[in-house]
């Protein structure tokens, strides 16, 4: 700001804006929080009990050695060409520690459009200015990646399964023709946001192939396990995960070792894979009753993984407040989209078939009477 002859001065910067979260009144009816079924998460008195009696003092290794050993096989598994792996405090936590090692304020970063908030918010929160790129059922269209990478930015953000919020996932064919893309960017870097793992219901295929200089893979825990449980397991190249981890121990130091304990009870119990398997079916087939009841309706709807059914409208805003007052709470999409087009966002995770015919019958009722809908993503 200018002070006349006194000079000029940077002023402090402002608080970062929060977006309060939507909170479903008393008969109302929650499908905007985007939570998992909490009759679908394991106990956590087993977990606790299973946390060690011994005190965790400052000198002892901040990864847990067979948290570590257990993060790498599913990596492995899951053909990510890692060595190593560190623990982080979630998803986001882990973008945002990767960000912070790579780019700098005013730097460009290509994201899905529409994509997740909380990415949004903490790429603007950085400084970064966010390149939209499209997709559709199977990810970002290579056309459109194509495109961005004409802006040269330095990092690409992908959701490589049950894409909030939207339920996109890579097909091995889309992944095989954005590799071919990227290879002409080797120094691209890429992060890849697993947040919801295998209880997406859909397999991982990723870009991450060993061939990029840098990138990260970041695997939460929390939709499975507990939203509370705050830990995600994070891949990527050796220098990355070394700044990572070196940023951490001057900071947090560690992940607390009693999470740690419980992310590897809830890993290796049979009891908890059990229950992992249930839920994925469970969601899924949700997230197809509600699509077909929709489809009965005449609407067009997108979720082919996740939590999330994405429900283009010609007025988000009124379709929202529509459903608000006839008791069902959604996202309008506006939270979402960068340059796509309106929608709203409903997350099926612990909505019943009966209650997804019901909504599905207001949605229909409410654009029935609107304009017509664009049937993109």
């Amino acid at each position: 700001m200018s002070h006349g002859r006194r000079g000029t001065v940077v002023s402090s910067r402002p608080p970062l804006p929060i977006a309060s979260p939507l909170q479903a009144r008393d008969g109302v009816i929650d499908c905007a929080t985007g939570n998992p079924d909490p009759k679908l998460l394991p106990k956590l008195a087993p977990a606790l009990a299973a946390i060690r009696r011994e005190q965790t003092l400052y000198d002892e290794d901040p990864n847990h050695p067979e948290l570590v050993q257990v993060g790498l096989s599913l990596f492995q598994a899951d053909g990510v060409p890692t060595t190593g792996i560190c623990t982080v405090n979630g998803s986001l936590d882990g973008i945002e520690r990767a960000l912070a090692e790579h780019l700098f304020p005013g730097d460009r970063i290509a994201v899905e459009d529409p994509c997740f908030t909380g990415v949004l918010d903490l790429i603007r929160s950085r400084g970064l200015v966010p390149v939209p790129v499209a997709l559709d059922q199977s990810g970002i269209l290579h056309e459109a990646l194509t495109e961005a990478l004409k802006l040269k930015p330095k990092a690409l953000i992908v959701t490589p399964r049950g894409q909030n919020p939207t339920g996109a996932a890579f097909t091995v064919s889309r992944a095989r023709a954005l590799k071919k893309v990227l290879a002409s960017c080797p120094d691209l870097f890429v992060i890849e946001d697993d947040y919801e793992g295998s209880i997406s219901g859909a397999d991982y295929v990723g870009l991450c192939d060993g061939k990029r200089a840098r990138w990260t893979v970041v695997r939460s825990l929390c939709k499975a396990f507990s939203p509370d449980l705050r830990i995600a397991i994070q891949a990527g190249d050796p220098e990355t995960l070394a700044h990572i981890q070196g940023r951490q121990v001057l900071g947090i130091r560690w992940v607390s070792h009693l999470l740690q304990d419980m992310a590897v009870y809830y890993l290796k119990d049979k009891k908890t894979a059990q229950l992992v398997e249930k839920a994925e079916d469970t969601y899924t087939n949700r997230r197809t009753a509600f699509i077909e009841a929709l489809k009965q309706e005449g609407v067009q709807a997108y979720g082919k993984s996740g939590f999330n059914v994405w429900v283009p409208v010609p007025d988000e805003a009124y379709v929202a407040q529509r459903l608000l007052q006839a008791g069902w709470l959604v996202t309008p999409g506006h939270r979402y989209r960068l340059q796509s087009s309106p929608a709203i966002r409903v997350t099926v995770s612990a909505l019943p078939e009966s209650d997804a015919k019901k909504l599905a019958r207001e949605i229909g009722e409410c654009l029935r009477g609107g304009a017509v809908v664009s049937t993109s993503v």
